[in-house]
């Protein structure tokens, strides 16, 4: 999950790594950087909608699930955007989780019980979604379409 190589050859890439505290809110810190990073490397509405929604879902995630809001703990980001691929690995301080042991939140004995939809929105809005082994680490990854001729 370390290896983000394919992005080195990206001079126009922007980089961003930090520490987000363990309370809610704190994914503005991030999430602000991230919309004016997308809209400047000309990433379309439709997509910024899409990489806020499922990066949003991730560290709320990780800090309400993961570290439990837990002041003592933090949430490590580290993303790139380019005008083609944006990458953001979010990383806990908890014990991590299973993904497939997530319900399928479309299951009509499911459908109105809150937990599990917010891995299958990271899911369906972005082209790649994996976890660490310990599950207390996810990277969002989505392509950019090729235009439309």
């Amino acid at each position: 999950m370390e290896e983000h190589s394919h992005f080195d050859s990206k001079p126009s890439a922007w980089r961003k790594e930090l520490d987000l505290p363990s309370e809610r809110g704190a994914s503005r810190l991030f999430t602000e950087d991230l919309l004016e990073q997308l809209g400047e490397h000309g990433w379309p509405p439709a997509d910024i909608f899409a990489i806020h929604l499922a990066a949003e879902e991730a560290i709320v995630n990780a800090i309400v699930h993961g570290n439990k809001l837990d002041p003592a703990k933090r949430v490590h980001i580290a993303c790139v955007v380019s005008p083609d691929v944006v990458c953001i690995e979010v990383t806990d301080e908890g014990p991590g989780f299973d993904p497939a042991s997530v319900p399928d939140c479309t299951l009509d004995e499911r459908l109105d019980v809150p937990s599990g939809r917010g891995v299958m929105l990271m899911r369906s809005f972005m082209t790649r979604i994996e976890y660490n082994a310990k599950g207390n680490a996810v990277v969002l990854e989505k392509k950019r379409a090729p235009a439309e001729a």
